[in-house]
């Protein structure tokens, strides 16, 4: 009998041992996932464009710091961003998992920043219940070090002027200059992040560091370049009416809709129809590309990173011109001047007209995302699956951002200039994130 009882306890202190030295595994699939969640609390939330892209960029570079801990090989970017200090040294004598605490920090970050903290808390409790029933030693010690990064990037992030500008005044639409942006049906809101050129960017020297070629000089006059421009968007939809909902030009306009702020009226109803943002877009492309290429844990951070990045910055950018320029959004022209019951394909977001921001964004984003993968990369983009939109094959990152640019002309809320200037503004602004962050290809 006592020798089965000294069996039993020798079992299970055995098993106990055992049980808090299996290492905790982290996957690459595990960062897709956090990276898919915070974006889905954000289409639930409704974020403006510009406030996802900050999003996206603090909550992976929070994740990507600490990677550095682990791979020395990773770039630097501490000294490349005003007033960052380099994040807390982990102890080496703890057993940290450095993949798990890039999770736990870019989990609290994300918390951070977004309204339904409680569904992120509820996803990142999920994880912790898995993570500490496989070993509590090592999930403790590594969730120490994230929160206490997350804090010490948490103090930098709030001195972005971010919290500053939700204090600041709204943007003034009453004037009688026709060329001046006005607010568009169905919910004529105002304009949207008009003080967002004020938020500290990550590369860039300032707001204006990339500003685009002007716009055709206003004039409603037939003939000129600016009238033209006009007619040519009112005439590209009659064509596609002409051609039906399957011609290729309104596949790629709802393909590279993004619109969060589309709204539905019924009655006296009115609905938010809840879609991803251009920057959402551009990270589900980077999780494709990441995916198919095989990268780790550590390349996926760095790619999600350093794409984020240019989107933020292409934001800032776009929107120092948006609210520089305040040109009229096509519809209000249209409806004015030759149909007052013409309506865009897409529906026409919130601030004004020129340069276009999808534009931009997509610009800056395929430079970055080329330089990490190659000029030839092939992909099918399912990003839009889930919002209903079937699945568009690209044959490189810039085809993409071509097709995405061409689209607000297809959707009829921009001008041609918006769109060919605004990809340009957004191609030299990413080649400046590749330069400023030394960004180097990924060998996979």
């Amino acid at each position: 009998m006592k020798k089965y009882l000294y069996f039993v306890i020798a079992t299970l202190v055995l098993t106990s041992c055992s049980k808090e030295e299996k290492p905790i595994v982290v996957t690459a699939e595990n960062y897709h996932q956090t990276v898919d969640k915070i974006t889905d609390i954000m289409v639930h939330d409704i974020f403006s464009p510009p406030v996802a892209s900050r999003i996206y960029a603090y909550s992976n570079l929070a994740a990507y710091q600490i990677m550095r801990q682990e791979n020395k090989d990773l770039i630097d970017f501490t000294s490349k961003f005003e007033e960052l200090k380099p994040i807390p040294e982990a102890d080496t004598t703890a057993n940290i998992n450095f993949k798990l605490a890039a999770l736990v920090a870019k989990m609290e970050i994300g918390k951070k920043l977004i309204f339904s903290e409680n569904v992120l808390t509820t996803y990142r409790d999920s994880l912790y219940t898995k993570w500490k029933k496989t070993n509590e030693v090592e999930f403790n010690s590594s969730k120490d070090y994230g929160l206490a990064v997350a804090r010490h990037l948490s103090a930098w992030i709030d001195k972005d002027n971010y919290k500053e500008t939700r204090t600041m005044p709204k943007y003034s639409v009453y004037s009688d200059d026709p060329a001046r942006w006005q607010p568009t049906p169905p919910s004529y809101m105002d304009g949207i992040e008009p003080h967002w050129p004020k938020i500290r960017p990550f590369t860039l020297d300032s707001a204006s560091q990339f500003k685009p070629a002007p716009h055709p000089e206003f004039s409603l006059k037939k003939g000129t370049a600016f009238y033209d421009e006009l007619i040519e968007v009112y005439e590209i939809k009659n064509e596609m009416e002409r051609k039906g909902d399957e011609s290729e030009e309104m596949k790629i306009a709802q393909f590279w809709d993004c619109n969060p702020y589309v709204s539905t009226q019924r009655g006296h109803l009115m609905f938010a129809t809840k879609k991803i943002t251009p920057g959402g877009h551009w990270m589900g492309i980077c999780k494709i590309a990441s995916k198919k290429a095989g990268l780790d844990f550590a390349q996926s951070s760095y790619a999600y990173t350093t794409t984020a990045i240019a989107l933020a910055d292409g934001f800032i950018s776009c929107w120092d011109e948006k609210y520089r320029s305040n040109l009229v959004r096509p519809e209000t022209l249209i409806n004015k001047l030759i149909d007052d019951n013409w309506k865009p394909v897409l529906q026409t977001p919130p601030f004004p007209e020129y340069s276009s921001g999808h534009s931009v964004v997509s610009g800056a984003a395929s430079i970055v995302l080329t330089r990490i993968f190659g000029d030839d990369f092939h992909f099918e983009d399912d990003t839009e699956v889930k919002y209903g939109l079937p699945v568009r094959t690209f044959t490189s990152f810039s085809h993409a951002a071509n097709e995405a640019a061409i689209s607000r002309l297809y959707g009829g809320i921009h001008y041609r200039s918006a769109v060919e200037n605004g990809i340009i503004q957004g191609r030299n602004l990413g080649n400046h994130v590749v330069e400023n962050l030394n960004i180097k290809p990924l060998t996979y």
